[in-house]
C-alpha cells in the first residue's frame, strides 16, 4: 500500500474499507475516524479532506499505519517504516507498532535496513537478540 497523492485521505481509506470489507461511506467514516484516531493523527475528521503532501512524514506513516489497520490483519507486513523520519517520530512510530500489535494481537514483519532499530525491537535475552530456529513439524 501506498498514499496516492492525487486523493484526499478520506477517499484513499474508504477505499480500503470498501475492498475489503464491504463497507458503505456512512459506516465507514466513523471507523476511519476511530482508527486515525488510534494511531494518532489528531483533529481527525478535519484531516479527512487533506492530501498526502499535506502531512508531515510521521503523520503518513500513522495514516498508511490505520489503513494497514482497517483489513484488520493478522500479521502486519511493516516495511521501512521509520525511513527519513527523525529520531523522536521513528521512536514514536515505534512504540505506536508495539503497542497496536499487543492488543491486537497481531503479528509484524518488520523490514529495516537500520541495524539500531532491530535491536530495539528484536526480542532479548540480557541484552542480545534471542535466535529461534523454525523448524517443520
Amino acid at each position: 500500500m501506498s498514499l496516492n497523492p492525487l486523493h484526499t485521505l478520506e477517499k484513499q481509506l474508504y477505499e480500503v474499507l470498501s475492498l475489503h470489507r464491504g463497507m458503505r461511506r456512512e459506516a465507514a467514516r466513523g471507523e476511519i475516524l476511530n482508527c486515525l484516531d488510534r494511531v494518532g493523527i489528531r483533529q481527525a475528521a478535519k484531516r479527512l479532506t487533506d492530501y498526502p503532501h499535506q502531512l508531515s512524514g510521521g503523520e503518513r506513516q500513522r495514516v498508511m499505519i490505520a489503513m494497514a489497520l482497517l483489513t484488520r490483519p493478522e500479521l502486519l507486513i511493516a516495511d521501512e517504516p521509520t525511513t527519513a523520519l527523525d529520531v523522536s517520530v521513528q521512536a514514536q512510530i515505534l512504540q505506536l507498532l508495539r503497542e497496536l500489535q499487543g492488543e491486537l494481537n497481531m503479528g509484524m514483519l518488520f523490514i529495516t535496513h537500520n541495524l539500531s532499530i532491530v535491536r530495539k525491537l528484536a526480542p532479548s535475552r540480557g541484552g542480545n537478540a534471542k535466535r529461534s530456529l523454525c523448524r517443520a513439524k
